[in-house]
């Protein structure tokens, strides 16, 4: 009976809200809530969830609440993504973001759903020039700085190019004023970010780590020449692959600076600081080959970081352990290994789209990438290996993908020790 009344309820507002004149289906069509009758205001709404399968060795010393483990299965969320934004009037946008990220079995319960996005924007110019505020990922650097996780190539975005994912921001997104907008064929993002305070640096050392004292404002930008089909800029997140949908090629450059983001002790224990500079080239190619669907995706990037002397960062996706019995080993537990660092990264991802309708109405995307990083307090590189297949039942509506992951390992002296991987499996649902 609650649930005919909730349902009458929602068929009296709808006609209220849609003008009699019209049909209620032209105000919902392409999965967006119409505001005008030519479709150009609307508001959309989207969701997404990303879950994992895993079994992978562990780090050498990991220990979940104090007990070693080896290696392990689990299962987690990766992701989950609700978007709700829409273009209000002809120069006026919004757009919020919300969700949780890694949520698994040692995760605190009931705190993750948070804020990614929250900002507006105002058209100066519809095509060249946009200027917002708010909580947004209009980051600079690179491509995948801020990338379209729905639409990603690999069964993870390059990481790495997230600089101060959860340092100084909120997992990328940054308080930030930002300019946008596309002359001619040239694509552009500038943005002023007011960092977060940073609550969970090291202590004072003598390498670099990020300081603890009211941060400078940061400055990013990316700038990229779309030479064939032009990509939309609607919101920050970039595309990872079209599927065939496009044909992509860009080159593009980008930075980050921030004044006195960094400190360390000198050999006279003063506190020294030193500013974080970052730049980074790419290109990047997605476009159909052949008559039957098939599709070739390539992503290559040249990243310099400068962190200030010595300076490294573990990363680790959902990470399964949450201790380390063994001080000896600079990854920590779990999966983590140095993702970030000062040096320079060379990354390259590929991708290959089979024959449309493979395997009854699906078909196949194998991909394989690599990380490959000169870290200063590494002696010996870093790298991040990364392949698998993805199995394209509906698209990204529907996906499902089976990955390889190897990364090595390092002691607190900067040698590599050895190496450790795992299998993972992972169901992407969008609804789009």
């Amino acid at each position: 009976m609650k649930k005919l009344k909730y349902a009458l309820a929602f068929l009296g507002l709808t006609a209220i809200i849609v003008p009699q004149h019209l049909q209620a289906q032209d105000f919902f069509k392409d999965r967006k809530l119409y505001l005008n009758e030519d479709g150009s205001n609307y508001v959309k709404f989207t969701f997404m969830t990303q879950a994992w399968l895993r079994s992978i060795d562990y780090n050498p010393g990991s220990t979940i609440n104090g007990v070693q483990k080896d290696k392990g299965t689990d299962i987690g969320i990766r992701r989950y993504r609700i978007q709700m934004y829409g273009q209000l009037t002809d120069r006026v946008f919004a757009y919020s973001q919300f969700g949780e990220n890694n949520f698994n079995t040692i995760s605190e319960r009931k705190l993750g759903f948070f804020v990614h996005d929250a900002y507006g924007e105002y058209a100066i110019d519809k095509k060249a020039l946009s200027l917002g505020v708010g909580l947004s990922g209009w980051s600079g650097l690179s491509r995948f700085s801020s990338p379209s996780v729905g639409s990603i190539l690999g069964i993870d975005a390059p990481l790495f190019l997230q600089t101060t994912n959860d340092v100084n921001d909120q997992f990328l997104r940054k308080l930030s004023v930002f300019a946008k907008g596309k002359i001619g064929k040239l694509d552009y993002r500038l943005q002023m970010a007011d960092p977060l305070e940073v609550t969970n640096s090291p202590a004072v050392q003598n390498r670099t780590t990020f300081s603890m004292d009211p941060s400078e404002m940061q400055w990013n930008g990316y700038f990229q020449y779309q030479f064939l089909d032009q990509e939309s800029n609607m919101t920050p997140y970039m595309v990872g692959t079209y599927q065939g949908k496009k044909r992509v090629f860009n080159i593009g450059a980008g930075f980050i600076y921030q004044k006195d983001a960094m400190w360390m002790l000198t050999d006279t224990d003063d506190i020294e600081k030193s500013n974080m500079v970052h730049f980074a080239g790419d290109v990047f190619y997605d476009a159909p080959i052949g008559a039957n669907g098939q599709a070739v995706s390539f992503y290559g990037n040249v990243t310099s970081y400068d962190f200030g002397r010595n300076y490294t960062r573990n990363g680790g996706p959902m990470n399964p352990t949450n201790g380390t019995n063994n001080p000896a080993m600079l990854n920590g537990g779990g999966n983590s290994f140095p993702m970030y660092g000062t040096g320079t990264v060379v990354y390259a991802q590929a991708g290959y789209k089979f024959k449309d309708n493979l395997i009854g109405k699906t078909t196949l995307m194998p991909y394989v990438s690599l990380q490959h990083a000169d870290y200063d307090r590494l002696n010996n590189a870093m790298n991040f290996f990364d392949a698998g297949v993805n199995w394209l039942l509906e698209g990204n509506v529907a996906k499902l993908t089976v990955a390889y992951q190897n990364w090595p390992v390092y002691n607190t002296d900067g040698n590599k020790t050895g190496s450790e991987g795992g299998v993972i499996g992972q169901l992407q649902v969008l609804f789009n």
